[in-house]
């Protein structure tokens, strides 16, 4: 097998979804990224749809690799291979395990060159995605170099302090379902009110999308945006008091509060 510069210890939705925007965006060629997991069936299937290698054998995935992304579920950190702690000595190690925390990873990798604790989220398969970070130690320059250009590839990146990580959780990683999900309540919507399923979704998802990108260009907050849309007893004033009297705000701050405690259980082992 070619000797890889990224290896992935996982290969479900989101580790499919990384390799995707890395590929897609030129910073890897599928010779260069390996993968395993731990039934081997989500790896041989990432490998087959992007050309990728699928290597099962844990030391021959890890030897070529400098870079090593981990990205099984959390659950599984307390039973990972043990010969991991070995073979990514002097590594650059990713992980993007959701409420692991940097100590509880250097457990698990001590002798890994540094530690980087990341969020993404499934928009970096297009280039889209939000991600943020934070490291066990102080980066090395060429090996900052490394995750900026690795996230980049994904969207844009932030790096935050690691106290701020649960909430990144929910908010950056969690937000795609919760938009999906709003996109699918519009839908309904316009269903409910007498309009065929696919012109309800075509509507409710362009209509999304466009607002996105002005609230994206603009200087001005959402709220001065949603006044602009918002005539005095007007359409959307009656749909902004509905949404209001649902205490539509408080449900959207209780959703990402309970994704943040849910990430701090995580971290539990």
């Amino acid at each position: 097998m070619p000797s890889p510069r990224l290896a992935l210890i996982g290969a479900g939705h989101l580790a499919s979804a990384i390799v995707r925007g890395l590929l897609a965006q030129k910073i890897f060629a599928p010779g260069d990224v390996a993968c395993t997991s731990k039934s081997g069936e989500t790896a041989r299937k990432l490998a087959t749809d992007t050309g990728i290698t699928f290597e099962p054998d844990l030391p021959k995935l890890l030897a070529g690799a400098d870079t090593i992304l981990v990205a099984f579920k959390p659950q599984s950190l307390a039973g990972a291979d043990p010969r991991l702690a070995d073979l990514t000595a002097g590594k650059l190690v990713l992980s993007v395990l959701a409420g692991k925390k940097l100590a509880r990873l250097a457990q698990a990798f001590p002798r890994a060159r540094n530690l980087v604790r990341t969020m993404p989220n499934t928009p970096a398969a297009i280039g889209a995605g939000m991600t943020v970070y934070c490291a066990l130690t102080p980066l090395a320059p060429a090996d900052r170099a490394t995750v900026e250009r690795l996230l980049g590839a994904l969207g844009q990146f932030m790096e935050l302090g690691e106290e701020h990580m649960d909430t990144v959780t929910a908010l950056v990683g969690s937000t795609p379902a919760f938009l999906f999900e709003f996109v699918a309540a519009l839908r309904d919507g316009g269903v409910a009110a007498g309009l065929p399923p696919a012109t309800a979704q075509k509507l409710a998802l362009e209509s999304v999308l466009g607002a996105s990108r002005l609230l994206a260009r603009s200087a001005e907050t959402p709220e001065a945006l949603r006044d602009k849309v918002t005539s005095p007893n007007g359409t959307t004033a009656a749909g902004l008091q509905v949404m209001a009297a649902r205490h539509f705000r408080e449900t959207m701050k209780e959703t990402i509060l309970a994704g943040t405690r849910r990430a701090g259980e995580l971290s539990q082992d």
